[in-house]
């Protein structure tokens, strides 16, 4: 798992200066997580993210998003609570899943959204 700022966003997931539609920049789907370190509900789904990108390893891409620092990205996607995550597929435009899902969900949405298994 990775830590985003905006600059990173850009080259990682989406440069938005550049581009007004969608056009992902990475090579494997990706999972943007955006959290609040006061968040109960964020450091309850850190570990599960934490073991599922391990698991997933060379398939996907887990990346974090402050949403007390990178304010700019939170808006941008308008995000309203935390946590949300981005699940951005190779082709196509990303889904938004609001809230601390059970690992067995995250694992379905990674298998139908992203297609990874």
């Amino acid at each position: 798992m990775q830590n985003l700022t905006i600059d990173t966003f850009k080259s990682k997931v989406f440069d938005f200066a550049e581009n007004k539609e969608w056009k992902f920049a990475g090579d494997k789907p990706c999972i943007v997580d955006f959290y609040a370190d006061c968040c109960g509900p964020c450091k309850m789904l850190a570990p599960v993210l934490a073991e599922l990108s391990d698991k997933y390893a060379g398939k996907l891409d887990i990346y974090k998003i402050n949403t007390e620092q990178e304010q700019e990205l939170a808006s941008l996607f308008g995000i309203q609570s935390v946590p949300t995550m981005l699940l951005i597929p190779v082709t196509g435009k990303p889904q938004i899943v609001q809230g601390a899902l059970p690992k067995e969900s995250l694992e379905q949405a990674i298998a139908q959204a992203l297609g990874v298994k």
